[in-house]
């Protein structure tokens, strides 16, 4: 009962535009992650210097 009240209340929220979820923070940092590993910067260099997880550099790599 308890969980199709929930999908009710997500479903009624995401119709009003109000339910969006968390943004992508390493998507949105793409072209600052592509040029840092064209200078020949280190996966974990970049991750730090970007402020995202070393995955997150992995997964922007993998998506180019």
């Amino acid at each position: 009962m308890r969980k199709e009240r929930q999908l009710e209340g997500i479903a009624a929220a995401k119709a009003k535009g109000a339910y969006t979820g968390r943004k992508p923070t390493a998507q949105a940092k793409k072209p600052e992650i592509l040029a840092l590993v064209e200078q020949g910067v280190s996966k974990v260099d970049i991750a730090k210097q970007v402020g995202v997880s070393v995955a997150g550099v992995c997964n922007v790599l993998k998506a180019d």
